[in-house]
């Protein structure tokens, strides 16, 4: 469907909130930005969702508002000569009000599809809308993220099943950490939700991110329970240390006695310079 038909252009609060945006107290910016971006995402959820979306950042100057769309198939987000991502900066600035040439998008590809959460929920839901077995389709899943060296995968479908009676499955491999703040940081988690014949299925991925110092692609915090054992250093024997000592007072030893010896040398110099020359000497005879 064209971005123009989309519903979220009826109303417009948040266009005025973000074009009053400068003039905004702290507290109120917060709100419009994250009212903002909860629009935004769902707006390119809805329409991107064939093309692998899997997030969006927005990044705000002075001048602009710079919105990056991350997804899977980058062709298709910015369509045939660039006409779809045309179209999409179009809606956006109708929409929020922006300025001509005040808001930019751009399309970033996934550098690894299979840690990416939204991407992989968006693949399971539309192996369900095609018929394949809920089974079959999570265990897939399962295996395709566990493959691209995540440390965990868990996938939740909730809803109608088989027969009239909801139910949950849960589908399971590796670690996975849900509390405390290694919970926040390594835990990708994506929810969508499957408008099946027999009702509505949820689907609930949550991908445990490997450890990356780099942070490409995972965190680049080590988790806290994890422990490196370091090598231990060799220690010198006594003998060698003793030999060592030796050796630099036999060094500073020679290093005086060579410098007394320049010294000496100096005062006999000096002492030569000084010595009165005797008249017949100087007549050359």
């Amino acid at each position: 469907p064209s971005p123009v038909s989309t519903p979220l252009l009826t109303t417009k609060p948040t266009a005025k909130m973000m074009k009053n945006r400068s003039k905004m107290s702290t507290k109120r910016k917060f709100v419009a930005d994250g009212v903002f971006y909860a629009e935004l995402n769902e707006l390119l959820t809805r329409e991107l969702a064939e093309d692998g979306y899997a997030g969006v950042e927005v990044r705000t100057t002075p001048h602009r508002t710079e919105i990056i769309i991350r997804a899977t198939k980058t062709q298709n987000v910015l369509g045939e000569k660039g006409q779809r991502i045309r179209e999409l900066t179009s809606v956006v600035q109708k929409r929020f009000e922006f300025a001509e040439g005040a808001v930019e998008l751009y399309a970033e590809r996934v550098q690894n599809r299979g840690l990416c959460a939204q991407a992989q929920a968006e693949s399971l839901k539309f192996k369900l809308l095609a018929g394949l077995a809920v089974r079959r389709a999570c265990y897939g899943v399962v295996r395709f993220v566990m493959e691209a060296s995540a440390k965990g995968c868990e996938v939740i479908v909730s809803g109608k099943l088989r027969g009239q009676r909801a139910k949950a499955m849960k589908f399971g491999d590796g670690y996975m950490i849900k509390t405390g703040h290694a919970g926040q940081v390594y835990t990708d988690i994506a929810v969508r939700h499957v408008a099946m014949r027999q009702g509505m299925i949820g689907i609930k991925v949550s991908i445990m991110l490997p450890h990356d110092p780099k942070g490409i692609n995972g965190p680049s915090i080590p988790l806290d329970d994890v422990v490196t054992i370091l090598e231990p250093k060799e220690e010198p024997s006594p003998e060698s240390i003793l030999q060592a000592q030796q050796a630099a007072e036999a060094a500073a030893a020679a290093a005086a006695q060579a410098a007394a010896l320049q010294a000496s040398m100096l005062a006999q110099q000096q002492a030569a310079a000084a010595a009165p020359v005797e008249p017949a000497m100087q007549a050359g005879f």
